[in-house]
């Protein structure tokens, strides 16, 4: 299997760093492209703040109002002991600051076997906006689906499906510091969020994120997703823990130990734990 080198990227770096780019933080592209972390759905629309002058605001199809930002994700996954790259980028851009449109193109190197080519499209409506109405208790909720397809799945295996999902965020403020909490259901027929095929039967699982922001530029955080389950092919729980430093108003620079179960276990599929490496910008 062919490695990713190190020049190769810092070479992707150098040049990321030289694109001029605005407004950089959560939600990040995760790595099916969707406004995120890294495996889960914020209900946070992805392109950052909608910037407006005061005769803007008040015109809702003025551009400032419609589009938000363009933004864009890379991650790279390193799950040594099983020997496998995984790679994606992603690319969201949020309409009307209610829908969330995103792509991504993931390509999975496993062991000796052909790449896999994995294609995202997803879609997330927000229904309710954070503190609405200026209720300080009320978490942002959004529901949303990725269509999905995966090359070289095998005979016998669907070679797409789709996840659907209902996700509710909330920062909070009241601490000593700002802690992030997420949490949501995901309904899936994903073997192993499709990089092996999808299942003809669906399971609904759960997933959640927290994240305490101990400096203005700095979030440290953890990540779970439960594994679905069907009748012949099981999934293993996912984690992982991470740093996030928000380098600049422009760039947010990811480090994470992430753990996707025991690949030598005979009762779910799992590809061991690794190390993880995201660049974020909002354009």
């Amino acid at each position: 299997m062919k490695k990713i080198s190190f020049i190769t990227l810092l070479v992707a770096g150098f040049v990321l760093l030289n694109i001029t780019v605005s407004l950089a933080g959560v939600p990040l592209n995760n790595l099916e492209g969707v406004g995120g972390v890294a495996f889960n759905p914020l209900a946070y629309t992805a392109g950052g703040a909608f910037e407006t002058t005061d005769k803007e605001k008040d015109d809702p199809f003025s551009p400032k109002n419609v589009f938000s930002k363009p933004q864009f994700g890379g991650w790279y996954v390193s799950l040594g002991k099983a020997n496998i790259d995984w790679t994606s980028i992603g690319l969201a851009e949020t309409l009307f600051k209610r829908l969330e449109l995103s792509y991504s193109h993931e390509a999975v190197a496993i062991s000796n076997a052909e790449t896999r080519e994995k294609n995202n499209l997803g879609a997330k409506l927000l229904l309710v906006p954070e503190n609405w109405h200026d209720n300080k208790f009320i978490p942002a909720f959004s529901v949303g689906s990725v269509f999905k397809r995966t090359s070289n799945v095998g005979v016998g295996i669907d070679a797409s499906g789709v996840d659907y999902y209902a996700v509710a965020t909330k920062l909070i403020t009241l601490l000593p510091k700002p802690v992030l909490l997420s949490g949501g259901v995901l309904s899936t027929s994903g073997r192993v969020t499709g990089v092996l095929g999808y299942d003809d039967k669906r399971d609904t699982v759960g997933f959640g994120n927290i994240d305490l922001l101990p400096t203005k530029n700095t979030a440290i955080g953890f990540e779970y997703k439960q594994g679905a389950q069907f009748p012949t092919f099981k999934n293993a729980d996912y984690w992982e823990t991470h740093l996030a430093w928000f380098a600049n108003k422009d760039l947010t620079l990811v480090l994470a130990y992430v753990n996707t179960g025991d690949r030598k276990s005979s009762a779910k599929t799992g590809f061991a734990d690794g190390v993880v490496l995201s660049a974020q910008y909002q354009f």
